[in-house]
């Protein structure tokens, strides 16, 4: 250890050996080659440092070939097109764009170099571009810089690859024979993602996996839970598995705002809007379609968002998502999109439009999609003030029949909505009375599967009711409707086939003045929540519609969403982060049980991960449905012995609490018996502790604090 001395000791020392301190040039000084006296120099932590790093490789430029081969005269024409296609991905350097040139004829030599600030970016570059169209002549090969030495290396003779061993990956639906047929969810608070298991059972959530910034905005399932899909500014990224979610795939997309499965599974569309450079033009508008097994991008469309805002609501910059809407069930065979008096229907065989051509629809302004069958419901409003009648139309895809039209007349509004199997179609439509000062609301109802498609007409008894929410029930043929303008409407059920009169609407029910404002069935069909959300502060009415009679009433104070799982069997209400209090979600059984409750601050996002449809028959089904004692034999043995060892846990845990409860009497009176003397002195020698044996008494003693005195003239 080397000593140090103060300036003090310093001057000392100097005055001691007649030296002034005042004339020494201290510089002037220097130690013998290689001496240092063992005093460590101030720069030799510099020399224990991490060494510099220097960039070393390419990893950021990357090479296109396949351009255009111009003369001088078209080259900054060219350049400025491809600076635009590549400026939006990332940030080319300063000097960092090449196109080299024939020095002989001065025209370019169909490639080029671009070097981004990040090799991140220039790898993205390479995935969104490669393969990308400028014209039909000129399709993009992009590579990086630091391959072509690989592609150097490459050997003039071929020879056989070598054959590896086949490694099978995790079973993407191992999730679904998990032994006690829980469901899993997805939820989102602050920075962290997590998935769990619902095990009811135990009346808690289980762990599954966790990362902390797995998404910069929001996940989603895909439609058959295969996938759970995250948003970064890259791209988006789908991962799968039953515990480890490993990245299966990744679909560049930079600045991605929202996504979209198709049913199944096959497709994931991307959407991003981007600032143009003049304030006075629309957004830009980036649309890819996705393989989900090769991220290869199969489509895109480009446009402003004036091109994409026609129909439908909600979105990003005036755009209603999804734009695309898949048709044709779970085979994903064409997908559609609305225009000026268009609607576009594309085939996944080829992804282009069928017969080449859009389907002319003059001013129709919404369609949707059964959810079974490729048949298109149009909606066109009245023109010319009601000369030309509203109308619905159904159309057959791919070959544009028209199965069905209704007129409507003096309407104000409509909305469609199809049953889960596609069975019926419910067309509510608002019109105008005679006077045109006010509104009525009645339904259209489409029996889609029945001979030439009837149509039904249902009025309600008072049409002055507002319809506040309409739900099918899942697999069923019964719906339900809240109406009403008073702070509690009320809400009724229908069915589309009641005894003889399976041709008819007949309502079943109304019940009266309920706190209800959304109707949420479960996927299982007959029983039904009646929830007030918002202003009614998480009302909730579990209500069975087979026995027409409630279950159960409770709240979950502020919530802002309910969700059934994929099975029916537990429901859960959630408040999310619109609210500042209370965040987190409660767990319910399907009869509204209160199973537990998790409290998460800053909570975003809760969503159960979906089931396929399952590979049993519907006469298996059936026949499960009457024998379901049989089957059920095996769960409830289980739910017994869980039961039993509930039982067992909340006897040790009282067990526990009660030897905790004696050690701290037998610790009290530990301390309390060698205290025993200290009290026995304060009582003047009385050694007994028993209050009944002393005598209490009140004494009163007053003090004089002060006394003044003051003359007061009566002057």
């Amino acid at each position: 250890m080397v000593d140090v001395m103060s300036m003090d000791e310093i001057r000392n020392t100097a005055d001691r050996l007649n030296v002034n301190l005042e004339t020494l040039d201290l510089d002037s000084i220097r130690l013998p080659p290689g001496e240092d006296f063992d005093i460590p120099s101030d720069d030799e932590d510099l020399k224990e440092g991490d060494p510099l790093e220097f960039e070393e490789g390419f990893g950021n430029i990357i090479v296109v070939d396949n351009l255009p081969v111009v003369p001088p005269e078209k080259v900054e024409k060219l350049v400025g097109v491809i600076r635009k296609i590549y400026g939006q991905i990332g940030t080319i350097k300063e000097d960092g764009f090449y196109m080299p040139e024939d020095p002989e004829t001065k025209k370019t030599l169909g490639y080029c170099f671009i070097e981004y600030n990040t090799p991140q970016e220039a790898e993205l570059a390479k995935e969104t571009t490669h393969g990308y169209k400028l014209d039909r002549s000129h399709i993009f090969a992009v590579n990086m810089f630091d391959d072509i030495e690989k592609f150097i290396k490459v050997p003039e003779e071929w020879a056989p690859p070598e054959t590896r061993p086949y490694i099978p990956g995790e079973n993407l639906q191992k999730w679904l024979t998990d032994e006690k047929a829980r469901d899993q969810f997805v939820i989102r608070a602050g920075s962290e993602t997590e998935v769990l298991w619902n095990d009811a059972r135990q009346s808690k959530a289980e762990p599954v996996y966790r990362k902390s910034y797995w998404t910069e905005s929001f996940v989603q399932w895909s439609p058959l839970g295969t996938y759970l899909a995250t948003v970064h500014r890259q791209g988006a990224a789908l991962w799968g598995g039953a515990t480890t979610f490993n990245r299966l795939m990744r679909c560049a997309h930079p600045q991605v705002k929202l996504i979209d499965f198709s049913p199944g599974e096959r497709f994931l569309v991307t959407y991003s809007s981007h600032e143009p450079s003049n304030p006075r033009d629309t957004h830009r508008v980036v649309i890819n379609i996705f393989d989900v097994r090769t991220g290869k991008v199969m489509r895109d469309f480009k446009g402003n968002a004036d091109e994409f805002a026609v129909g439908g609501t909600g979105g990003v910059s005036g755009v209603s998502w999804p734009v695309f809407r898949w048709g044709g069930g779970k085979d994903d065979k064409y997908f559609a999109r609305i225009g000026k008096n268009v609607v576009s229907v594309y085939e996944t065989e080829t992804f282009t439009l069928i017969d080449k051509k859009s389907i002319k629809v003059e001013n129709v302004v919404d369609f949707s999609w059964s959810p079974t069958d490729p048949i298109l419901a149009l909606y066109v409003p009245e023109l010319g003030g009601g000369n030309q009648p509203a109308r619905v139309s159904l159309v057959q895809i791919p070959s544009k029949e028209e199965l069905r039209q209704k007129n409507l007349f003096s309407v104000s509004d409509c909305k469609m909505y199809w049953q889960s199997n596609g069975d019926y179609l419910a067309v509510k439509v608002d019109r105008y009375t005679k006077t045109k000062k006010s509104t009525y609301t009645g339904f259209e109802l489409f029996r889609i599967k029945e001979r030439d498609i009837p149509i039904e007409v249902l009025e309600l008894e008072n049409k002055n009711d507002k319809i506040i929410a309409f739900a099918w029930e899942p697999k069923g043929h019964r719906f339900a409707v809240i109406h009403g303008d008073n702070p509690k409407p009320d809400v009724s059920f229908y069915t589309m086939r009641s005894g003889t009169h399976t041709g008819r609407v007949t309502k079943l029910a109304t019940i009266k003045g309920k706190q209800a404002n959304a109707l949420f069935w479960s996927p299982a069909g007959r029983f039904i929540i009646l929830a007030g959300l918002k202003n009614f502060n998480g009302q909730l009415e579990f209500y069975n519609v087979d026995e027409l009679e409630t279950m159960t009433q409770a709240d979950h104070f502020m919530a802002t969403d309910v969700e059934w799982d994929p099975t029916g069997r537990y429901v859960v209400t959630a408040v999310t982060s619109v609210h500042e209090m209370e965040n987190g979600f409660v767990v319910w059984s399907f009869n509204g049980k209160q199973l537990y409750k998790i409290l998460k601050d800053h909570f975003f996002q809760f969503s159960w991960r979906p089931r396929p449809p399952s590979f049993l028959s519907a006469e298996k089904e059936e026949e499960i449905a009457k024998n379901l004692k049989k089957y059920s034999k095996k769960y409830e043995a289980e739910d017994q012995d869980v039961s039993m060892l509930l039982s067992e846990q909340d006897r040790e845990k009282r067990k526990m609490l009660k030897e905790e409860w004696e050690r701290w009497v037998g610790e009290w009176k530990r301390l309390h018996e060698e205290d025993k003397l200290e009290r026995q002195k304060l009582r003047d020698g009385e050694a007994s502790d028993e209050e009944q044996e002393y005598e209490a008494k009140e004494v009163e003693m007053e003090e004089v604090l002060d006394v003044s005195q003051e003359v007061i003239s009566f002057d």
